[in-house]
């Protein structure tokens, strides 16, 4: 089980971020396809900076002023303000007590098949170790643990998903083994009568009493599992208990985390379907505007015209500059895809899980940075891709609509980037682990891109405004950079950046590396996005 925003896991599979702010209204009253909209776009925060860079929000509450906050980019977990917890419960964790969510990341069989193949298949990891499963739902992976002949199994579950999650360990006849502890995992003590019981023991050389946090040092489990991972990996955030639980539970140098390692990618797509909708849907909203504009004009004498810039941005944010949850045919990809930021779960920070580049900010919420522009910007995570283009008529395609075997260039056009992420179950590989913890005999892999087909994460699809056309006997590039941070209104959403320039040429001539050079036809102005990720 992971955690989200009151979206929860299950909007991922069955509904596209219209529909994130409801999730138990939505169980109440069925569910929309996964392509389906709202005829409204409400959201969880209706001010999300998520507007091009050139229509800056001045009237956006400051971080200060959203209710129920913590520190900005700080999850409320990690905090002590109780009213900051219970709003994030609410609009979180609650969702995930709801079977039907647990079932619908149950039946991601990708999902399943890989932390299967990464417990079942590495007995030797597990026989005699203390695991840690942190958000554990259902309690599926603590039983799996419990099956490889662990010792002992804590699973770890804020919700009232923990007594369903006793019941399947008692079902199961692992209760003996698995013990379901309910509570934020930043706030667990081990039970003390455990220590005798089953022999917890910190690692040699770990001679610290307490902890940093002031707790004793309970740095004696063996292996932590967690399925933690959201929309394009960091959305939900969860990244940041993980981080804490393994500094406070997990043996430094001896223990291993599950999946060891995480990486997002990104990569241009074609998808004008879905992109064209997306267009369809705002410009109807606005001429329904206009017609309710006229409508309260003509019969109550007021004139609601002057809204209407407001309302726009609002519309244009939601159905042109958001987000959207994809199932992409694995021919949608229109090259290859580029490493956006690579994550040891052994060693990564929460700084780590705040974004993306510097546009995180100081307190990991999403600044404008107008000094450091483009690829200029520390961190951000730069692309380069050339595509090179193909008459449709003259273009052979295999099974998934992508150029076949032998033929090359794509029809396109180019409708935006897809990010998606992997992650891998294999040995440590860092200074301090590498060769003092025990080998992963049998590694095990994840990926949630188009190439896998159905994962109830899917791919995250940010629509660029207007297509970048593919031409016959040309090659376009499309070089910039990538960023991506908190938003200031909670520290569980994330705002994505793209930085970018088009040029064309003639394919097979030769372009510098400024972009320009005898064969360059075409070289567009830096564009500049911000995309919000509800």
């Amino acid at each position: 089980m992971t955690v989200g925003p009151s979206s929860a896991k299950f909007a991922r599979t069955i509904a596209p971020p219209a529909a994130v702010a409801f999730p138990l209204l939505l169980l109440a009253s069925g569910l929309p396809s996964a392509s389906s909209f709202l005829p409204s776009p409400p959201r969880l925060f209706p001010r999300a900076a998520a507007v091009a860079m050139s229509e800056p929000i001045d009237d956006a509450p400051a971080a200060d002023a959203v209710p129920h906050a913590a520190a900005p980019g700080t999850i409320p977990t990690l905090t002590s303000d109780p009213t900051a917890k219970a709003s994030d419960f609410a609009n979180y964790f609650c969702a995930y007590a709801q079977l039907y969510h647990q079932k619908q990341m149950l039946t991601d069989h990708h999902r399943m098949a890989a932390y299967h193949a990464a417990i079942a298949g590495n007995r030797e990891v597990f026989e005699g170790k203390v695991v840690m499963d942190v958000g554990t739902g259902s309690g599926i992976l603590a039983v799996w643990a419990a099956q490889a002949g662990a010792r002992r199994v804590y699973a770890i579950e804020y919700t009232d998903m923990a007594e369903h999650a006793r019941r399947v360990v008692k079902a199961n006849n692992v209760d003996h083994i698995v013990t379901v502890i309910q509570g934020a995992v930043e706030d667990v003590i081990l039970p003390e009568e455990d220590w005798d019981e089953f022999g917890l023991a910190r690692e040699g050389g770990d001679d610290e009493e307490t902890s940093e946090w002031g707790k004793r040092n309970q740095r004696v489990v063996d292996v932590i599992l967690s399925e933690w991972m959201g929309y394009f990996l960091l959305r939900e955030s969860m990244l940041d208990s993980l981080v804490r639980a393994r500094d406070t539970f997990l043996k430094p140098t001896t223990g291993l985390m599950m999946p060891s390692h995480a990486t997002m990618l990104l990569a241009p797509v074609t998808d004008e379907e879905e992109r064209k909708a997306q267009h369809a849907d705002y410009a109807a909203a606005m001429e329904d505007w206009k017609e309710f504009a006229d409508t309260t004009q003509t019969m109550y004498g007021v004139d609601m015209r002057v809204l209407e810039r407001d309302f726009d941005r609002e519309q244009r944010e939601w159905y042109v500059l958001s987000g959207r949850w994809a199932e992409l045919p694995n021919g949608a990809l229109l090259a290859e895809p580029v490493v956006v930021k690579e994550f040891d779960m052994h060693v990564c920070t929460v700084e780590d899980a705040r974004g993306v580049g510097n546009w995180a900010g100081v307190g990991g919420a999403m600044e404008d940075d107008d000094d450091n522009e483009g690829e200029g910007r520390e961190g951000a995570a730069p692309f380069d891709f050339e595509i090179q283009g193909r008459n449709a008529a003259l273009m052979a395609v295999d099974e998934e609509g992508g150029p076949a075997e032998g033929g090359a260039g794509y029809v396109g056009p180019v409708s935006g980037f897809a990010g998606w992420f992997s992650v891998d179950f294999k040995s440590r590989t860092d200074d301090k682990g590498r060769g003092r913890a025990p080998d992963v005999p049998n590694p095990a892999y994840l990926s949630t891109g188009p190439e896998m087909g159905y994962t109830h994460w899917g791919q995250q699809v940010f629509h660029l405004p207007s297509a970048i056309p593919l031409l016959a006997g040309q090659t376009t590039r499309i070089r910039g950079a990538m960023e991506m941070a908190r938003t200031k209104e909670s520290a569980r959403l994330y705002n994505v950046r793209f930085q970018y320039e088009t040029s064309r040429r003639k394919t097979g001539s030769k372009e510098t590396s400024g972009g320009s050079g005898g064969g360059v036809l075409m070289k567009g102005r830096t564009e500049e996005l911000v995309y919000q990720m509800p």
